[in-house]
C-alpha cells in the first residue's frame, strides 16, 4: 500500500535497484506468436467480436496480436529450464527453488535440464527481463528467454525473491501490475522518462513501453483495484507520481498474487483461462 511521499523506493540490501523490462518479440513475429498462444490456450484470443462491435474501423492483425494474452494452457505449466552460462550447482538450485515458489499457489512446475530448456536463463549485464508467457516458444533455442544480470550466490535473498519470482511471473504470462490504467494515470510522463533514463538508462520509447502504456481492459484478469504490493508491480518513486505518493511495489508473491495464479493455473479442476 502506498505511503507518505517521504517513503523511499525499497532496495534490497546495498544492491543497485534494477527494474525489469518485458522483452517484446520483433514486430514480424507478433502475428505468428499470437497464433501460437491461441493454439496453446484458446482462451488467449481477444474477444474480437466485442472489439468489432465497439468500432467501425478494421482491426489489423498486428493490433489483434497485441491484445492476445500469453497464458499457458488449462492443464497447468510444466516447463524445463536450462542455463546458458553454466553457473554453479548451488546457484542453479537456488534459482529453481524461487521459480517454483509459484507452485505453492498454482499448478506450476519448473524442472532443470542440461540444455535447450524451454526457459533459458542468462546473467548478462543487460538488466532483468523476461519474455511474456508463450512468447518464449518463438525464441531460438540458443537464446535466453530470461536474464538475471550478474546474479550469484552473493546476491541477497531479498533480491532472489523480488527479481526471480517477478521474472517467473512474466514467464507464466503475468504482465506488469503497475501498468494498470489507474496507476499509469497517476504518473507524470515527463518525470518518469527523466527518472528511468537516469536510473535505468532507458530511452523514452522504453519508458513509454514499460511504464507509461496502460494495459487494455481485455488483458486485465486481476479482480478489483490494482495491487500496489503485487510481486508484478514496480516500485515507483514519489517524484514521478502526480500525487507525490510512492508506489512501493512488491518484494515477494503476496496473497493476491497467489490467488490470481491459483485461478489461472488451479491446483484443482476449475480454470479461469
Amino acid at each position: 500500500m502506498a505511503t507518505e511521499s517521504s517513503t523511499q523506493v525499497p532496495e534490497a540490501s546495498s544492491c543497485k535497484f534494477i527494474g525489469c523490462s518485458i522483452k517484446a518479440l520483433p514486430e514480424d513475429q507478433w502475428i505468428s506468436a499470437a497464433e501460437e498462444a491461441c493454439v496453446e490456450n484458446p482462451a488467449n484470443a481477444p474477444e474480437s467480436q466485442m472489439l468489432y462491435q465497439a468500432t467501425d474501423e478494421v482491426i489489423s492483425p498486428q493490433h489483434l496480436a497485441l491484445l492476445t494474452s500469453k497464458y499457458w494452457g488449462k492443464s497447468g505449466v510444466r516447463l524445463t529450464v536450462s542455463f546458458l552460462d553454466d553457473p554453479e550447482v548451488l546457484l542453479r538450485t537456488r534459482i529453481l527453488s524461487h521459480m517454483n515458489a509459484w507452485a505453492a499457489f498454482a499448478n506450476v512446475q519448473f524442472t532443470e535440464v542440461p540444455s535447450s530448456g524451454q526457459v533459458r536463463i542468462s546473467r548478462e549485464v543487460d538488466g532483468y527481463w523476461s519474455y511474456l508467457g508463450t512468447d518464449i516458444k518463438s525464441i531460438r533455442r540458443n537464446r535466453a528467454t530470461m536474464n538475471l544480470e550478474s546474479f550469484s550466490m552473493d546476491t541477497p535473498e531479498l533480491e532472489f525473491k523480488r527479481v526471480i519470482r517477478h521474472e517467473t511471473g512474466h514467464t507464466l504470462g503475468f504482465p506488469h501490475e503497475h501498468m494498470r490504467p489507474e496507476i499509469v494515470d497517476q504518473i507524470d510522463r515527463k518525470a518518469a522518462i527523466d527518472y528511468f533514463g537516469r536510473t535505468q538508462g532507458w530511452t523514452p520509447d522504453q519508458v513509454i513501453a514499460q511504464v507509461l502504456t496502460p494495459l487494455n481492459n481485455a488483458q486485465i484478469i486481476r479482480i478489483g483495484e490494482a495491487d500496489e504490493e503485487s510481486i508484478m508491480c514496480y516500485s515507483l518513486p514519489a517524484e514521478i507520481m502526480e500525487d507525490n505518493v510512492a508506489v512501493l511495489g512488491g518484494m515477494d508473491i503476496n496473497a493476491s498474487d497467489g490467488e490470481l495464479a491459483g485461478r489461472v493455473y488451479p491446483l484443482k479442476d476449475k480454470n479461469l483461462v
